[in-house]
């Protein structure tokens, strides 16, 4: 059963989207920001009790990262639909994602040791605590500087994805990967390129 667990938490994360999208959307931004947290919290387990017990598999591998990425964009996008941030933050974050997609498909079938950096851990902490702020500050209707603490984290949020973005480029481009003399080559190993 314990084999399980990182992998129910993983899928317990996808469940969470429409629940947190609905509660956003109905202007309940509280229960939004519980579900919200929870799973943020089943992220941080999910990938602790797969290191610790040695329980990673190809499933949490594969889904893990989507399961994060989906929970991220569908949040941010729902605070656009509801005038909460502007449009130009989901851009850029989509824009990164799709950029990393492409990355990854340079990878497919190689020898790569992918592992999350610390800057694009910041990134994702810095997302989830403007979103959360953000929900707190319409839930409550703060005005002045709570109206701009919230972006200023985004911003800072933004400059560490952008940053992670061209620590990953720059990782394809050392390993060989986007090097069109060296695309066929099929033993380039321990590239670090993933940055969560």
């Amino acid at each position: 059963m314990l084999k399980h667990i990182p992998n129910i938490l993983t899928i317990l994360r996808f469940i969470f989207i429409p629940i947190i999208l609905y509660f956003i959307f109905t202007g309940n931004y509280i229960l939004g920001i519980v579900f919200f947290t929870v799973s943020g919290i089943t992220d941080v387990l999910d990938g602790f009790i797969a290191r610790k017990f040695n329980l990673v598999s190809n499933f949490g591998k594969l889904m893990d990262p989507l399961a994060d990425k989906l929970t991220q964009i569908s949040v941010l996008a729902s605070l656009v639909k509801v005038d909460i941030i502007p449009f130009w933050i989901l851009v850029i974050v989509i824009l990164k994602e799709l950029i990393m997609v492409v990355g990854a498909s340079f990878l497919y079938g190689k020898d790569v040791v992918v592992y999350s950096k610390w800057y694009g851990k910041l990134a994702t902490v810095l997302f989830y605590l403007a979103i959360v702020i953000s929900l707190i500050t319409k839930q409550l209707n703060l005005t002045g500087f709570w109206s701009y603490f919230d972006l200023a984290i985004y911003c800072i949020a933004l400059v560490c994805t952008v940053f992670s973005l061209i620590m990953y480029v720059k990782c394809l481009y050392q390993g060989g990967f986007i090097d069109k003399d060296d695309l066929n080559a099929e033993n380039k190993k321990n590239v670090v390129i993933k940055n969560k």
